[in-house]
């Protein structure tokens, strides 16, 4: 499942990755080997954010306002958008930022992310500093 084992987080940085980490959540299922399309998975919401069932309760985040002037739209490039990046870039970012617990974002994001709690946020190889 997805949360099995220990609980992992990575804060991310909203306006750049949010719509990049939905699509990692949707594809899930399909990289597990449970479904052979995000759309088939019962417990997700990716087949109602495109369209093909109704969910009362399902909002639309802001920044899927961008993918389009109308609902119809937004969920064509949404579907476009999941099936095109299944293995991305951002998508092995974002599996590393959740390995290691890690920010999800760009430079600006650490770096606001830094200033905001004081602290230097770093992403450093396992075990103990060589002497």
């Amino acid at each position: 499942s997805l949360w099995e084992g220990r609980y992992k987080i990575s804060p991310i940085d909203t306006d750049h990755y949010l719509l990049s980490c939905c699509r990692y959540v949707e594809l899930n299922p399909v990289k597990a080997g449970m479904v052979d399309a995000a759309e088939h998975y019962p417990w997700s919401s990716y087949a109602a954010r495109i369209g093909l069932a109704h969910c009362d309760w399902l909002d639309e985040p802001p920044t899927m306002a961008a993918l389009g002037i109308d609902s119809q739209s937004r969920r064509e490039r949404y579907q476009a958008f999941v099936n095109d990046g299944a293995f991305s870039e951002q998508d092995r970012q974002i599996r590393t930022a959740i390995a290691g617990n890690k920010l999800t974002g760009g430079n600006r994001f650490v770096d606001e992310v830094e200033r905001r709690i004081v602290l230097r946020i770093e992403t450093r190889a396992p075990g103990r500093p060589r002497k």
